[in-house]
């Protein structure tokens, strides 16, 4: 570890690594934490290790990803064999998948943002990184919480290309149309009384078209940040394609998003300020307290015109009560659609046992998975074609009932 004057660089420069593999440092966590380090003074390593801990985690997920870190940046002993270690294909299954994972994404981000040191020679070693299908398809089902920040970007860059859902749907109004299939007696009797009513000429009209508006409820805490953030570029590159999309997210607050979403082109920018007017990301979560609080103030508002709704949150309440299963009744019969997507159907063994979960099932269209890239793409393709019963949840309350 060095000592003086570069002690604070190091530590900011620990601090950003930290924050390009997914956690949430800013530059206040980074003078807070020097100024810890200066408070303790350098002493002991333990003592140094918990400053740093005490002021980075803030959550506990982020714990075992600080540990990987602090042991590579402040000891370099054995690094180019942990490099190498977390480059080697890994079996799926394994107990110390998420330590890997948290491993192999403070390497990327130590390593990519190390500034070359023009007084020593490296070596240059280039790599073949060309996908093959079978890579691609491995990407497209890789799970967003266990991608790097590389993987992380690149998947971003993916959602931005995919075609958007833009489905039509008949409204109860008409317009006139001389293709139509029904007839149009008022437009005819009008069009002969300008003709002096010497003529009658049959009109025929249609009912009008339209993409309906699509309304999303996201879930930031702490379980569900990571897709959220994802599902936030997905919407941010539906609402350029013109459809009317509004976005809210909600732990224990509910904080509308929308016009963040809309006011640039670039989805960086607008996911940087919809992150500054939310207060409570990564924090506890109330299902039921945000569902009264969105069916009070914003029903009547963005619900008009018969929207699709998207609820994105595992259900994993902590406190169940009536108003939740009554909350979600209510916002069901206020949409046109309502689709769940959980993270948690990624699993295969999946069960309908948290109390949350079976109280709000019984309340949504479908029940759809939402971890992977062609899970998103999948979504694309059900909100484009329609209603369907392929993800109906009638098949998880079935495994419910006593």
């Amino acid at each position: 570890m060095e000592t003086g004057g570069h002690l604070a660089e190091n530590i900011a420069y620990f601090g950003r690594a930290l924050r390009t593999a997914g956690m949430s440092v800013g530059p206040g966590a980074m003078l807070d934490a020097v100024e810890a380090v200066e408070t303790i003074g350098i002493g002991h390593r333990e003592e140094f290790r918990a400053a740093l801990e005490a002021v980075f985690v803030k959550r506990r997920q982020d714990a075992e990803m600080f540990d990987q870190a602090f042991r590579l940046f402040w000891r370099r002993r054995a690094l180019l064999e942990k490099m190498m270690a977390t480059m080697m294909p890994v079996a799926p299954g394994s107990p110390d998948d998420r330590r890997d994972e948290a491993l192999r994404r403070i390497t990327e981000s130590l390593f990519n943002e190390r500034k070359p040191d023009d007084t020593q020679e490296k070596e240059r070693v280039d790599l073949d990184s060309r996908l093959t299908v079978s890579d691609i398809e491995v990407f497209r089902n890789r799970d967003f919480d266990g991608m790097s920040a590389a993987e992380l970007a690149e998947a971003k860059a993916a959602i931005a290309k995919l075609v958007m859902p833009l489905q039509h749907v008949k409204t109860r109004r008409f317009v006139p149309d001389p293709h139509g299939h029904r007839a149009d007696p008022r437009a005819a009797m009008r069009a002969s009384l300008r003709a002096g009513g010497d003529g009658f000429e049959i009109r025929f009209r249609s009912r009008v078209e339209k993409v309906p508006p699509l309304v999303a409820l996201c879930d930031i805490s702490g379980s569900m940040s990571q897709y959220s953030r994802i599902f936030l570029h997905f919407l941010h590159a539906l609402a350029q394609t013109g459809r009317k999309v509004h976005a809210f997210t909600f732990a224990t607050e509910l904080t509308n998003v929308t016009r963040s979403l809309r006011s640039t082109k670039d989805p960086d920018i607008a996911l940087r300020g919809a992150s500054k007017l939310v207060r409570d990301w990564d924090g506890g979560t109330r299902i039921g307290a945000t569902l009264e609080r969105f069916n009070k103030q914003w029903t009547r508002r963005v619900l008009a015109g018969g929207a699709v709704v998207l609820l994105i949150t595992d259900g994993l309440e902590r406190d169940v009560r009536p108003d939740l299963s009554r909350e979600l009744s209510r916002l069901r019969r206020s949409s046109r659609r309502l689709i769940w997507l959980n993270p948690l159907l990624r699993f295969d063994g999946f069960e309908a046992k948290a109390a949350g979960i079976r109280a709000m099932l019984p309340h949504v269209d479908e029940f759809r998975s939402l971890h992977s890239l062609n899970s998103i793409a999948d979504l694309c393709a059900a909100l484009a074609a329609g209603r369907s019963d392929e993800s109906t949840p009638r098949r998880y309350l079935k495994e419910v009932r006593p």
